[in-house]
């Protein structure tokens, strides 16, 4: 699909003002409208919209469910719209996802280019409740931010200001979820493992009472290692083997389900089945222990409301095992994991770290996000779908 920048912004609201309006009443993106209403979405070449479930067949991933991180298509966000005929900035990209047929987003940041509307720095009061009103002019719900999470401990003054703050522009943007991109802490110890579940306990129990929202961590794969809790001790008092308990899967035992919700990055969970299948036992004995991510999903679903549905290739060359791809394209069976979720809750966020495509393919992040969308919409609930 080839993406052109928007008119200017007076003449975009005039343009798109009503169509907005009679979309939202319908529920229905702007995209959808076209194609249902009129020949323009023909005559503009745009594409047409994934198939959707017959009567009876259930897509595996509701509309309504169906997200993308910003993350993925950051270069179109942050591009110059001043040299530039592709959307660029927050305004215009939302545009975009929506004729694509996303009705999630999921914040990484509220920085845009500097020339696109509302500036560069839209993490204020008055940048939040422009992002608001850009959201519901098409249709967009934001779910979640990566965004700013204290690392010290205990909290400062300082800290806890900044942290409040950040809620202020989750609770303007409507967001039910605020979180961050890391892993609670990098440490393979114990120790700090519990240093860090005290933290989010406290964090989670401020965002709940600033107004309901969730805190939640977003996983790599170094967070499905081992945890070193046991065994002979090194120089510096620190154990040596494991249990074998993994890192994250110890901090859900230990971190409040009232308060702390995690993201599991499904790609990165899949890379640490890759990797890490052996430790070292407190007897000196070398165990295997083959991870699955949706084992660690299934008992606590509700602490999971997002994912990052992210697809990896299957490839043994690469440390990771996996090369990231658009997603449906790869190898890992989505089908066969969101089929064994019982809950309705959780937003799925297509995310691909590599989708920008630089100087010389600067439109393929948004055309990845069109291709992943209805692949997304593509999965059904039954089996033989």
């Amino acid at each position: 699909m080839a993406f052109f920048r928007a008119p200017s912004p007076q003449s975009s609201d005039d343009v798109h003002a009503g169509d907005d309006a009679l979309g939202r009443k319908l529920g229905l993106s702007r995209r959808q409208l076209l194609a249902a209403t009129t020949g323009i979405a023909a005559a503009m070449a745009v594409p047409a919209l994934p198939r959707r479930a017959d009567a009876g067949e259930q897509p595996l991933i509701r509309d309504s469910k169906r997200g993308i991180i910003l993350y993925t298509v950051r270069d179109a966000i942050s591009r110059d719209p001043l040299t530039t005929d592709l959307p660029s900035g927050f305004r215009e990209v939302f545009e975009a996802l929506s004729d694509i047929g996303f009705e999630r987003v999921e914040f990484a940041g509220y920085q845009q280019h500097a020339n696109a509307q509302g500036g560069a720095n839209m993490e204020t009061v008055e940048g939040a409740k422009l992002l608001r009103r850009w959201l519901n002019d098409n249709g967009l719900r934001a779910e979640g931010n990566h965004g700013f999470i204290p690392a010290s401990w205990p909290l400062t003054q300082s800290d806890i200001d900044r942290f409040k703050r950040t809620l202020e522009i989750a609770n303007i943007l409507g967001l039910d979820h605020m979180g961050t991109g890391n892993d609670p802490t990098s440490s393979a110890y114990k120790a700090d493992w519990d240093v860090a579940a005290e933290k989010w306990n406290t964090l989670g129990e401020i965002a709940k009472a600033a107004g309901g929202t969730k805190l939640y961590t977003h996983n790599h794969d170094a967070a499905y290692n081992f945890l070193l809790d046991s065994g002979p001790l090194d120089g510096q008092g620190r154990p040596t083997r494991s249990s074998g308990i993994r890192k994250l899967e110890y901090f859900l035992t230990i971190s409040d389900p009232r308060y702390v919700y995690l993201e599991m990055d499904i790609y990165w969970a899949h890379v640490a089945q890759y990797r890490f299948k052996t430790f070292t036992a407190p007897d000196g004995s070398v165990q295997t222990d083959v991870f699955d991510p949706i084992a660690v999903v299934k008992p606590q679903e509700r602490r999971f409301p997002l994912f990052h549905a992210k697809d990896g290739k299957l490839n043994p060359s690469n440390a990771s095992g996996y090369d990231m791809v658009p997603f449906g394209t790869g190898d890992i069976d989505y089908a066969a994991f969101f089929r064994q979720l019982q809950s309705g809750h959780h937003y799925p966020m297509y995310e691909q770290d590599n989708a920008p495509g630089g100087a010389a393919d600067p439109g393929r992040s948004l055309q990845y996000a069109e291709l992943s969308y209805d692949n997304m919409s593509a999965l059904r609930a039954s089996d033989g779908a």
